[in-house]
């Protein structure tokens, strides 16, 4: 289904079965055909190939990838997926990865599906794979061991730290081949990433559903820039319609003092037209609870409410600069210079000087300091 989501987007089949020649392998053919599901129009690939007795170790199918000349990230691709496999593998069966034996994964039509879906990403140019959570199915499977539960072992190994999900379904929705090409291929998870959509395919899987198309969807796309991610914060917040002014402002002070990144009053109107305040603070979420405490009792509130936040802090430097005998601390970001006012209405107090003009002294004396040359 992979393989076939890849040629249903573009790549050529032809160029992926040439690919694939280069393998030393015999008797196979490559078959895509379009077909639906569920109305779906989407691309059914079979990997036709004679039936044999002969089950391949993962050494020897690592050796037919090394001496194919496929392109590197091709090779280097296929090799990871069996080199996951081979680690699950070996760890349910206790056996070193590279004596593990292969039955339904060791099959030509297999090892035709993992070389073809990493030739289908070379033509396709794709550098990055993401996927959503994987979804599994229920009940009980046969395999070469016999009946297995549905997800079978190998791939819950293969998922170990893959986000999943189960659906009613009594069919095998992942098989560990699928697992293993994500599991090795994979770099994000989650949702479809930031990027421009170029192409999108659908691979036909060979059951109708019932209540749901049985299709792998590929989306391919060029990356486009997004925000970075920001430093988590909890925004808390309560509203209080029985507070003074100095009690809101000492509410204000103690949750800077418990720790908050900043916090601030708004005026808001509650029901039936009562005029009150909302004390709003941002905290680390390690804080979260020693902020929300500060805020209830200093306000009186019989609740706190909160949501977890990013936000995007810009770099900033403290430095001390000298107004008149007396240092004053200030913080320099990007073209800005900005004074700590405290200190500047105590030495504004010293001085006999407004404490506007003191912020000017101590603003004029960072630009000179930073314009010194250095020696």
């Amino acid at each position: 289904m992979a393989l076939g989501a890849l040629i249903d987007a573009g790549a050529d089949v032809a160029a992926v079965q040439e690919m694939c020649e280069l393998l030393p392998l015999g008797g196979w053919d490559l078959q895509a055909r379009p077909t639906q599901r569920g109305g779906v129009a989407a691309t059914d690939v079979r990997v036709v190939a004679k039936e044999t007795s002969v089950v391949r170790t993962a050494s020897h199918i690592n050796a037919l990838i090394s001496e194919a000349r496929l392109p590197h990230r091709v090779a280097d691709r296929a090799l990871a997926v069996f080199g996951a496999l081979s680690q699950a593998e070996g760890k349910l069966h206790r056996r070193p990865p590279e004596q593990v034996h292969f039955h339904e994964v060791g099959g030509v039509d297999a090892i035709i599906d993992v070389v073809g879906t990493c030739a289908a990403l070379e033509l396709l140019g794709i550098d990055e794979v993401h996927s959503s959570a994987v979804a599994c199915g229920r009940g009980m499977i046969r395999s070469a061991h016999g009946l297995l539960p549905n997800p079978p072992p190998a791939v819950v190994e293969l998922l170990v730290g893959c986000p999943t999900f189960g659906l009613d379904v009594g069919l095998e929705l992942t098989t560990p081949t699928g697992a293993a090409i994500l599991s090795a291929l994979a770099e994000g998870w989650g949702p479809m990433p930031p990027m421009t959509i170029a192409a999108t395919g659908f691979g036909a899987g060979d059951n109708q559903l019932e209540d749901r198309p049985n299709l792998t969807q590929v989306v391919v796309g060029t990356k486009t820039a997004s925000r970075p991610q920001g430093q988590p914060v909890i925004l808390l917040e309560t509203n209080v319609d029985d507070a003074t002014g100095e009690t809101l402002a000492h509410a204000v002070a103690s949750l800077l003092e418990a720790g908050a990144h900043d916090a601030w009053i708004t005026p808001i109107i509650m029901k039936k037209g009562r005029p009150a305040h909302m004390v709003s603070a941002l905290a680390d979420p390690a804080l979260g609870d020693q902020v929300a405490a500060t805020m209830v009792g200093e306000t009186g509130s019989l609740g706190v409410r909160g949501q977890r936040l990013e936000r995007w802090p810009q770099a900033r430097l403290d430095h001390e600069v000298d107004v008149d005998g007396r240092r004053i601390r200030v913080k320099v970001s990007a073209g800005r210079v900005k004074v700590e006012h405290d200190e500047a209405v105590r030495a504004a107090k010293l001085l006999g000087l407004p404490a506007r003009e003191v912020v000017f002294l101590a603003e004029q004396a960072w630009r000179r300091q930073d314009d010194e040359p250095v020696a």
